[in-house]
């Protein structure tokens, strides 16, 4: 049996931008996306802090290091520039893998430039 697990998290980012005019998707800086794991047109759940919004969808990549972030499509009328948000992704997990896992937590500062990257169990210790 598999059970599903937060694999990443970038933390407490800032929404860059909502473009409305767009295919659809959120753009993540490139350095962002390596840093948490996260592959180019993987799902990501979304998590809106300023207004409790929820969405599926899935990454690109934008310009490494640009700090950019940005809601595009449908998905841009559930947030707008200066709101902090969660991504996150999951994984599929067997029983034996369970026993080890702990998922990647990347936390970064109001310009979405990484602050640190830990394992999450180092967060409730620290």
């Amino acid at each position: 049996m598999q059970r599903t697990f937060l694999s990443a998290k970038i933390h407490s980012c800032t929404l860059t931008a909502a473009n409305l005019d767009y295919v659809g998707s959120i753009s993540i800086d490139r350095t962002l996306l390596d840093a948490a794991g996260i592959l180019p047109y993987e799902q990501v759940q979304v998590v809106n802090i300023a207004n409790g919004e929820r969405l599926i969808t899935y990454a690109i990549s934008s310009a490494a290091n640009s700090g950019a972030i940005e809601l595009n499509g449908a998905a841009a009328r559930l947030g707008m520039a200066g709101d902090r948000i969660i991504i996150m992704t999951y994984t599929q997990l067997d029983e034996q893998e369970i026993k080890t896992y702990c998922p990647t937590v990347v936390l970064v500062d109001e310009h979405n430039r990484i602050k640190e990257v830990r394992r999450y169990d180092d967060l409730l210790t620290a």
